[in-house]
């Protein structure tokens, strides 16, 4: 089984599983080889309520801006996918991997939510 495929499988199988509501909609992440994106969703509705990629212009500006060679892109993205989802009300999330290994950018995303205001 080719690696995309095994990701794909582990995605359905967790898709299973989780499932976003209102009160405490699903925070997914995709992620490729150059840039990670979030995304905030309610299941139930069907709705987008805050998306957020590394090439947006907050982000950007950000990651640009930064001078400390720990700080990657993945907890710039994570800070702002928290500040702004704490803006809107939103403090609880289900948090979907999508298949991917918790480690690398996405623990440095979920920790870097974490830290600022969302709890999953």
């Amino acid at each position: 089984m080719k690696k995309a495929q095994a990701r794909t499988r582990r995605k359905r199988s967790i898709r299973k599983k989780i499932f976003g509501t209102s009160e405490r909609p699903r925070m997914c992440v995709h992620k490729s080889l150059k840039n990670i994106s979030v995304q905030i969703v309610n299941d139930i509705e069907g709705k987008t309520i805050l998306g957020l990629t590394t090439l947006s212009g907050k982000v950007k500006e950000k990651i640009k801006k930064s001078t400390k060679k720990d700080t990657s892109s993945a907890q710039v993205l994570g800070e702002e996918v928290a500040k702004e989802a704490v803006a809107k009300g939103i403090n609880k999330v289900v948090f979907d991997r999508s298949g991917y290994r918790y480690h690398g950018v996405v623990k440095t995303m979920a920790d870097a939510a974490r830290k600022n205001g969302l709890e999953f």
